[in-house]
């Protein structure tokens, strides 16, 4: 417990955990969306059902994005990125497939309201991501459909895909949001805004509260990560034991093969190998 007491009292805004506690602070999320966009926004709504991280929840049970709507009733859900994740098991980037993800969960939810596609409201998934993931050295990329015969003509279906590069040199940004960026990077207060964050993460860490539901969520997911070894070393142990199990059979046939005096149905009733395997053997001896 001790080194959890010390993971939370070193988290920076990068975590998720610090981050949405944060964004659940309505005037520092509604101020990063009016800088980013350049808009104006009267007020915002949060949508998810649960905007804290509450002890009795399960880790599984836990979202770690923001979701709020707008007084004209546009979407956001936002995320931090800290890793540039792969599919180790395809070797390509998780992220434009995330996004894509986030936005039918997004629409399915508004869906479950009652609401007719139709009528679907306009949506941005933003990721603010430490990393430039299309090495461009943008500050921001900006996403939406389009026709590829004619790149003007676009898909007005309001669905927006922002991602967000702290690492980024340059682009059209505010002084806030370079500010946020730096604040996310380095930990460097510069604008008032910052400061906002800076002192609601300090408030956070001297809250019981929220240092307790941290190390819940943190002990449930180490729980879940060894719960999940152990299985992975069970699988491998059963099937480690079915291979060596098909090893043997496959020797045991062989050497009656070898004899030659057992006929290949009795062999492959005694090894339960199918005749076609043993009759594979024979070709091969």
């Amino acid at each position: 417990m001790q080194d959890l007491a010390t993971k939370f009292a070193n988290l920076t805004i990068q975590s998720d955990f610090i981050f949405k506690k944060v964004m659940s602070r309505k005037r520092i999320c509604k101020h990063l969306l009016e800088e980013l966009l350049q808009i104006e926004i009267a007020d915002i709504n949060y949508l998810e059902a649960e905007k804290t991280l509450e002890p009795e929840y399960t880790s599984r049970g836990i979202r770690l994005d923001i979701i709020v709507a707008d007084d004209k009733n546009t979407h956001y859900n936002l995320e931090m990125q800290v890793k540039n994740n792969k599919n180790p098991d395809t070797d390509t980037y998780v992220l434009p497939k995330r996004s894509r993800y986030y936005q039918a969960l997004l629409d399915i939810d508004l869906l479950q309201k009652g609401q007719p596609y139709d009528l679907l409201p306009p949506t941005f998934i933003i990721f603010i991501c430490v990393f430039d993931f299309f090495e461009q050295g943008n500050y921001v990329y900006t996403f939406k459909k389009c026709c590829l015969e004619n790149r003007e003509l676009e898909l007005s279906d309001e669905a927006t895909t922002m991602i967000l590069n702290t690492k980024g040199t340059h682009g059209d940004i505010s002084k806030d949001i370079k500010s946020f960026y730096d604040y996310v990077n380095n930990h460097i207060v510069t604008t008032d805004f910052t400061k906002q964050i800076d002192d609601e993460i300090s408030y956070l860490k001297l809250d019981t509260k929220v240092r307790r539901e941290f190390m819940l969520m943190e002990a449930r997911l180490l729980d879940e990560r060894r719960e999940g070894e152990a299985v992975g070393i069970a699988k491998g142990k059963e099937i480690g034991l079915a291979e060596g199990e098909a090893k043997e059979k496959l020797a045991t046939a062989k050497r009656m093969l070898a004899k030659g005096c057992y006929s290949l149905e009795v062999i492959a009733e005694l090894t339960n190998l199918s005749l076609a395997d043993v009759e594979k053997l024979k070709e091969e001896a």
